[in-house]
């Protein structure tokens, strides 16, 4: 055989079963029909018959153009923006008699702004077709006839086509499993890319061509399959395949899904199903929602705003226009003679001045458009662009444990991270490490592990008393330590954290209950679906496992005597500890059925025949479901165990059940019949089937005890939660945890703390427990909606009758459902936003992303999800912006996420620090180009308005056209990366800097029109002192008066200085670059001059050497230009200067702090601290001025009590 031995199978991870035939009933009769038509001709895609379906190719295209479409779909794309749309109008009218300037000039600005957009968009789609070119030339083993597998590229592949998959290897389209380098044709995929998961799953072909073994086996394969139409569910396949003249059922267990990888597994032969765009990952690969940020909207309204202005404009000057033409010429005598009203064409005839007004409109539209910023969006892209790029740069954000960096995945919402009112959290994985350690159980109904957890640590801070457990272990350290110096200290498992010499090192045989003990071990080293892989180098035993959970329960077992080293198909093998002789000694476990673990069930269990011969069931799950499956028999510890699990669920432990049960040979019997019948059924209700088979077999259990596995704190995840409620934002934890485990975890990361008064909603009344017993679903409904709705009423009763206690909303699932209800969502909301912190329990992912939403629409403030699991994805897609945590729950998370961080911790920084910086450099940028516009474009207006609305320019064309490309573009740029109001220290320092971009305080209406009145003030001072200084006098020592050229010029000049010089004074943090291009600019407006003034005047018109000879000779050029620039910037100088002084806002007196040296002074820190709007209520700041208060509160009434005495003596 060419690739030589087969394989031994070294473990199982679902059901054994054999794969029988199947009925085929009417589970199989849509086969051929609507939706279920696909037809595979296995081993022969070049067949006649084949030919005829003519399925498309394994070629795959995620790019947005092709080199055909670029050009038409792209400008279609940039010219849907009304800005650039207007000015292609603009460009377009250029070019009739119309026109105020020339038409190449128009047009050059709008070719740079599209043309840098269209740049952008091709970099970025290039960059999408190199992968796609990675992608779609992988190469992958062809069956090409006679036995022989060639290697072939993954785009040139066709349905019907045989490959053969190497370990390690993706899977170039979907495939039907044939047969793998195992003998049972098994093989274990990961799925990482499709759904985030990093366990592996199994899957397994179908048993009469798992004997396919090599390549030659292929020579005469042919079969015929007939399956399901392409579709996006990932986790449904119908479809059967003739071979051998029998048909056989198809399931999801044969179905191996493009971009999953082979792990584990040497080989695998399969027939390509689906390819290219049919494939389920591409069918799933929808665009994520679109997001804008709150700014960005706004920034279309301030769009419309001048727009209207530009109209409002362009009719005022038409209608004085229009009255001017037609009084031109009256009774002979012409008024503007200069203007030959007697002599011209129809845009000065007073003969037909209304014709004359409605064309001089759409002149003054071209005139006027310099209102309205032409670079303002490709301008904003940038800056964002390269915001983002410091983002993922930031060392402080980046986690070297793991090596990932943070990762701005979009750069649309770098702004909204500076105005985030709620953030809503997931908690395992995101609060916490979702790393498992065992730390304490409970067997035959005696607690067991002397380890502390955080959450205990946190209660013990809480309730101000030391743990007897943490003063203990410390003694035992101080004498290892004083008398053990020579011992080496046993290094630490992970995911092992047990303390109790009591049951380790071998001791659990002296307990008096050692039989359950070691049974309850067992339990914990068969009842999993983990995978042993052995170091060959080292001896050492690691397991890959489904969940962190299980995975310490393997490595729990291991260490307390009872390793799982090995899986076969049909055995698992253990080393026990054998409590008579005191030695390691091999036992072997035949496996029959893995019945696996579901959100549904809650419970998983093995049947297992042990080397005596017994029948075995063993199962592990939630108090919830295995409690009510024990025999009257087997609750001898039931109490006890109950006891314990809370106690575990108050430290914050994820706990699980283990039980037992011995089977008879009959019983075993019919259940294996049914079950395996339940497994081969092709339809819908194929895993309901299984489980009610499960549930018949799944009762009458003995418990032994129960588990504990702590999920620790993530690091700083309480220092960030206390910096984040100092900004004023709110904080909501979605999670499946139970509500003991949810409100311990609040009380160790500061959420909740001791004294804040809980609202607890829940349907645990005993009115409706009856109900449930009596299993009426309707009455049930009706009764725990109305349940519902009288806990929120109460709830909000008690808000009201309180003064100024923090309260906080803690709600399981259940209630959740039926809050989230229409007619009960908004009460559920006007609580839960006047709650200090919300705990929802229980939540399943469409709960999160409901509640999500319904922040989102109800308070009309901007939300942030965090999250790091599948589950969170919707949650995420939801918010305004979704952060994902690239933690161990695989990428799923990252992958619809806005933003990847590594660790919670670093949200504090990505929010109070770049999302303060982003905040502010975006709203000033966006302020400062309407102002430089409105500056510019209103000159022009008012230069209209002193010649009568002619439609005559102020300045050359190429002055209009290089205004916002060249001699201001690069400054606000600058603006808008490099500037900082404060340093990242003092944004740390001073959360509440974060509460101006919450209330929105930097680009709220009435700081956009100040920006814009400011503009106007300026336009005004900057044109009456020009025209005023040199109207009547000579302008150069030969006694030449200025002329349009001149006065065009000086007023230009006036406006580059004002402009620059105002953004100068706006910065509050110089760098070179800033420097460079603030001053740049006006510089490069006197190189223009010179350079183009030099050019033929045919070309340069009215600038030609207007510089040279005409502005530069002159002083009063010079003296103008200093005088106008100082008068202009006085206004907005005195305005800032009294601002910073006597009403500053919160960066204003940060600043004060930082240049007065007071920073370190933390009397006058708390001074402005307290100037804070939103009063801090969670954190263990709000917790330590709680105690603070309490203890004032104790004095203050010990000093009245004496008084009281005096007076009632």
């Amino acid at each position: 055989m060419p690739d030589g031995r087969r394989r031994k199978v070294h473990f199982r991870n679902i059901q054994t079963f054999t794969c029988g035939k199947s009925s085929f009933k009417d589970e199989h009769s849509q086969i051929g029909g609507r939706g279920f038509s696909r037809v595979v001709f296995c081993n022969d895609p070049e067949g006649v018959d084949a030919q005829i379906h003519d399925y498309g190719t394994n070629y795959v295209s995620t790019t947005k153009y092709t080199l055909a479409t670029f050009i038409p779909k792209s400008l279609f794309e940039q010219f849907r923006r009304v800005a650039n749309f207007y000015f292609l109008l603009v460009g377009c009218l250029s070019f009739t008699p119309l026109a105020p300037y020339s038409a190449v000039s128009s047009l050059v600005p709008l070719i740079v702004v599209i043309g840098a957009t269209m740049a952008k968009e091709a970099v970025e789609d290039w960059r999408r077709n190199r992968q796609d070119i990675e992608v779609n030339n992988r190469k992958v083993k062809v069956h090409n006839g006679d036995g022989v597998f060639d290697n072939t590229e993954w785009k040139k592949l066709k349905v019907g086509d045989i490959v053969k998959v190497e370990k390690d290897d993706f899977f170039p389209a979907d495939l039907l499993l044939l047969s793998s380098s195992y003998e049972d044709a098994i093989c274990y995929v990961e799925t990482m890319n499709l759904d985030g998961e990093t366990n592996l799953k199994l899957k397994q072909a179908l048993e009469m061509t798992s004997n396919l073994h090599d390549d030659t086996s292929f020579r005469d394969f042919k079969a015929l399959v007939k399956c399901e139409d392409p579709n996006a569910n990932l986790y449904s396949f119908v479809g059967s395949m003739d071979f051998e003249e029998q048909q056989y059922p198809l399931t999801p267990q044969q179905l191996l899904l493009r971009d999953s990888k082979l792990r584990n597994t040497d080989y695998i032969y399969g027939v390509v199903i689906f390819t290219g765009h049919d494939t389920k990952v591409i069918q799933n690969s929808t665009n994520p929602p679109s997001k804008r940020s709150t700014i960005e909207k706004r920034m279309d309204k301030i769009i419309y705003f001048l727009f209207a202005v530009l109209v409002l404009l362009s009719v005022v000057g038409s209608i004085f226009f229009g009255i001017a033409t037609r009084e031109d010429l009256h009774d002979g005598r012409m008024k503007r003679w200069y203007l030959r009203p007697d002599d011209t064409t129809v845009f000065y005839d007073p003969e037909r001045a209304a014709l004359a007004a409605i064309l001089h409109f759409l002149t003054a539209l071209m005139l006027y458009s310099y209102l309205i910023p032409i670079s303002l969006y490709v301008s904003i892209e940038i800056v964002k662009v390269l915001q983002s790029i410091f983002i993922n740069q930031d060392v402080h954000m980046y986690y070297e444990e793991a090596d990932k960096p943070a990762r701005a995945r979009t750069s649309n919402l770098n702004e909204e991270l500076g105005q985030v009112d709620t953030i809503l959290s997931d908690k395992t994985g995101t609060l916490t490490c979702n790393s498992m350690e065992f730390i304490k159980c409970s067997v035959a109904g005696i607690a067991y592990g002397r380890g502390v957890t955080e959450v205990e640590k946190a209660m013990a801070r809480r309730k101000g008393s030391p743990l007897v457990q943490e003063v203990e272990s410390e003694d035992i350290v101080e004498d290892h330590t004083d008398n053990d110096d020579h011992m080496d200290t046993k290094p630490s498992v992970k995911g092992f954290n047990f303390k109790d010499e009591r049951i380790m090192n071998g001791n659990w045989v002296n307990e008096p209950r050692s039989d359950v003990i070691q049974k309850f071990f067992r339990v914990m080293a068969t009842c999993h679906t983990a995978i042993p892989e052995m170091d060959e180098e080292t001896g050492n035993i690691s397991y890959e496992a489904e969940s962190p959970d299980e995975a310490a329960f393997v490595v729990a077992a291991r260490e307390l005597g009872f390793e799982f080293y090995q899986r076969t198909q049909t055995n698992i093998s253990l080393n026990e500890l054998d409590p008579v002789s005191g030695t390691k000694v091999q036992r072997s476990y035949k496996l029959l059925n893995i019945l696996e673990f579901s959100s549904s069930r809650r419970r998983m269990s093995v049947i297992v025949r042990n080397q005596e011969g017994q029948l075995l069931l063993v199962s592990k799950g939630a108090d919830s479901v295995m409690f009510e499956r024990l025999a009257e028999n087997g609750r001898e510890f039931e109490n006890q165990t109950k006891d314990h699990l809370n106690e575990y669920a108050d430290a914050g432990l994820r706990t699980l059940v283990l039980a037992y049960r011995e089977l008879d040979e009959e019983e075993y019997k019919e259940f294996e019949k049914e079950f395996v019948e339940a497994k081969n059924a092709v339809s819908a209700e194929r895993d309901e089937r299984i489980e009610e088979v499960a549930e018949k077999i799944e009762k009458d259990l003995i418990l032994l005890g129960a588990t504990a596995v702590e999920d620790k704190l993530q690091n700083g995840v309480p220092e960030c939660i206390d910096k984040l409620a100092q900004a004023g934002i709110k904080i909501w934890v979605l999670t499946g945890d139970k509500m003991e485990t949810a409100i311990n975890i609040g009380f160790a990361c500061s959420l909740l703390r001791q004294g804040m008064r809980q609202i607890i909603i829940n349907l645990e009344t005993p009115e409706i427990i009856g109900l449930e017993k009596e299993g009426d679903k309707n009455a049930i409904a009706k009764a725990s909606k109305e349940s519902v709705v009288h806990q929120l009423s109460e709830g909000k009763s008690q808000l009201t009758s309180s003064s100024g206690d923090a309260f906080a909303l803690i709600i399981d699932g259940k209630s959740l459902s039926f809050a989230l209800e229409d007619d009960v969502k908004n009460m559920f909301l006007d609580l839960a936003i006047s709650c200090a912190s919300v705990i929802c329990c229980r939540s399943s992912p469409k709960q999160k992303a409901l509640v999500t939403r319904l922040v989102k629409a109800g308070t009309g403030k901007t939300t942030l999800a965090i999250g790091d699991g599948a589950n969170d994805v919707g949650m995420l897609q939801e918010a305004d912006i979704g952060i994902g945590i690239s933690g161990v729950e695989g990428m799923q998370a990252v992958m619809s996420s806005d933003i990847a961080i590594a660790q919670f911790q670093f949200l504090e920084r990505l929010l109070l620090v770049h999302g303060h910086w982003c905040y502010r450099r975006i709203s000033s940028m966006i302020c400062y180009f309407f102002y430089k516009n409105i500056t510019f474009g209103l000159t022009i207006f008012i230069f209209e308005a002193y010649a009568s609305f002619s439609g005559q320019p102020a300045y050359n064309d190429w002055y209009l056209s290089l205004y916002n490309v060249f001699f201001t573009s690069l400054p606000v740029l600058a603006l808008g990366v490099f500037d900082q109001d404060v340093s990242a220290r003092f944004c740390l320092q001073f959360p509440l800097l974060y509460q101006e971009g919450v209330q929105n305080v930097l680009f709220s209406w009435l700081r956009i029109l100040g920006w814009m009145f400011n503009g106007v003030i300026s336009s005004i001072i900057i044109f009456f002192f020009c025209t005023s200084a040199f109207q009547h006098q000579a302008f150069r020592k030969g006694g030449e008066v200025v002329g349009m050229e001149i006065l065009g010029t000086t007023l230009y000049t006036c406006v580059v200085w004002v402009v620059n010089c105002q953004m100068a004074l706006s910065v509050s943090y110089f760098t070179l670059i800033q420097h460079i291009f603030v001053w740049g600019g006006i510089a490069l407006w006197y190189l223009f001059l010179m350079a183009y003034g030099a050019i033929s005047p045919t070309l340069s018109t009215t600038a030609y050497m207007v510089f040279i000879e005409g502005c530069a000779p002159a002083p009063s050029y010079w003296i103008l230009t200093l005088f106008v620039v100082i008068s202009t910037l006085i206004p907005y100088f005195a305005y800032a200067a009294i601002q910073m002084r006597f009403f500053p806002m919160y960066h204003g007196m940060i600043q004060w702090i930082r240049l007065d040296g007071q920073s370190n002074d933390p009397e006058y820190c708390q001074v402005v601290r307290q100037r804070s709007l939103r009063t801090t209520t969670v954190g263990f700041t709000a917790r330590f001025e709680a105690k603070k208060r309490n203890v004032k509160r104790k004095v203050h009434n010990t000093k009245q009590s004496p008084e009281q005495l005096e007076v009632s003596g």
